[in-house]
C-alpha cells in the first residue's frame, strides 16, 4: 500500500457553509479547493442552514473530535401555521393551526422565547442524523417507518427576538438563539410552535458561531484556495481550550519519538494546573501532551505541525 503524502496545509479553517449543499459537500469543495485529501468538519449543519463550520486539514483533521465547541449561536426564522415531518421547510406539513393574532404582538413573542430557557430534555427531529440500531434516524424516517428517539438534556442560554414578520395568514419570529451543544434549533421551533398552542417550524437557519468562532472568522467557501485559508486558519490551542506550552525547536525528535520531555525545558512559565498542554515549537503545533511526575507524556504527536498559533 501506498504511503500517504503528508499534506501541505495542516490547519483548522473556519468557513461560511451556503445554504442548498450538506456538510460533506463543503467538505469535497474544500479538498478540491485546497488540493488536500484529508479533510475533515466539526458540527454538522443541515442543507438548508448556513454558516459556520469548522474544516480540519491535514493533521488537524484529528483535533476534530477534541474541539471544544460546546455553545452553539444561531439567528433563525421561525413560521407559525404548519408543523412539518422534518421541523423545517423542505418537509410536508402534517398539522396546521390558523395563526393566532397574539403571536403577531412582541412582547407575547419575548414571553414565550423567556419561558424557553434553561436545562431541558429536547426530542430530536426525526429526520435527524442520531443512529438507532445502527441505522440514521432520518433514513428511517424517509422509509416511512416511525422514528422513535429518546429525549436528550440540552440548554438554551438565550433566546432573543430580533423581528416579528408576515403578512396576511403567516406569522414569523426572527429569533437569536445560544445553546448547548446537541440543540436542534428545529426542535427548538417544534415545541415552541406547541407551547404557543399553534404549530411552527424553521424557514432560515443561519450558525453565526460555534464556540469561539465567529461568522466573522470565516472563509466564504466558493473563495477559498491554498493561497487565501492561512490567512483564515484558527489558533487551534484556542479552539481546544489547551494550555499553551513553547519549548527549544532542538526538541523536535524527541517530539516525535514520543520521548519524556522535563516540564523544565519550557521558555516561558504557565500554568501547570491546565491540561491539555499544547507543546509548540518554532510557531506549530507539534503535540498535546499531559503531565506526569514533572515531564510532559505525549498523548497526540503531529509529524507536520499544525498552523494558526498566535
Amino acid at each position: 500500500m501506498a504511503r500517504r503524502t503528508p499534506s501541505q496545509l495542516n490547519m483548522l479553517l473556519a468557513v461560511d457553509k451556503p445554504v442548498g449543499c450538506t456538510s460533506h459537500d463543503v467538505v469535497s469543495k474544500c479538498r478540491r479547493a485546497l488540493h488536500e485529501r484529508r479533510v475533515g468538519h466539526a458540527g454538522t449543519l443541515d442543507p438548508m442552514a448556513s454558516g459556520v463550520m469548522v474544516v480540519g486539514v491535514g493533521q488537524a483533521t484529528r483535533l476534530l473530535g477534541m474541539l471544544t465547541l460546546d455553545t452553539k449561536s444561531y439567528v433563525t426564522d421561525i413560521s407559525f401555521g404548519a408543523e412539518t415531518n422534518t421541523d423545517d421547510a423542505e418537509g410536508e406539513a402534517v398539522r396546521t393551526v390558523a395563526v393566532a393574532n397574539e403571536l403577531r404582538y412582541p412582547a407575547y413573542a419575548r414571553e414565550r422565547l423567556a419561558a424557553m430557557l434553561g436545562p431541558q430534555m429536547q426530542v430530536p427531529p426525526a429526520f435527524s442524523a442520531i443512529s438507532v440500531n445502527g441505522v440514521r434516524a432520518y433514513k428511517s424516517a424517509r422509509e416511512g417507518n416511525a422514528v422513535d428517539l429518546p429525549p436528550r438534556p440540552v440548554e438554551v442560554y438565550a433566546a432573543d427576538l430580533i423581528a416579528v414578520g408576515g403578512e396576511g395568514d403567516t406569522c414569523v419570529w426572527t429569533v437569536a438563539f445560544s445553546v448547548s451543544k446537541g440543540t436542534y434549533i428545529r426542535a427548538l421551533a417544534r415545541d415552541l410552535g406547541r407551547a404557543c398552542e399553534s404549530a411552527a417550524h424553521i424557514s432560515a437557519l443561519r450558525r453565526t458561531a460555534s464556540g469561539v468562532v465567529s461568522i466573522g472568522a470565516c472563509h466564504a467557501v466558493e473563495e477559498l484556495s491554498p493561497e487565501s485559508a492561512a490567512g483564515f486558519a484558527l489558533d487551534p490551542i484556542a479552539a481546544l481550550g489547551a494550555t499553551r506550552v513553547d519549548l527549544p525547536g532542538n526538541l523536535a525528535d524527541d517530539l516525535l519519538c514520543g520521548r519524556r520531555i522535563p516540564v523544565e525545558r519550557a521558555l516561558a512559565d504557565f500554568d501547570t494546573s491546565k491540561s491539555p498542554f499544547a507543546l509548540v515549537l518554532d510557531g506549530g503545533l507539534k503535540a498535546l501532551a499531559r503531565i506526569e511526575s514533572g515531564r510532559f507524556v505525549m498523548e497526540h504527536v503531529f509529524p507536520q505541525a499544525i498552523g494558526g498559533v498566535r
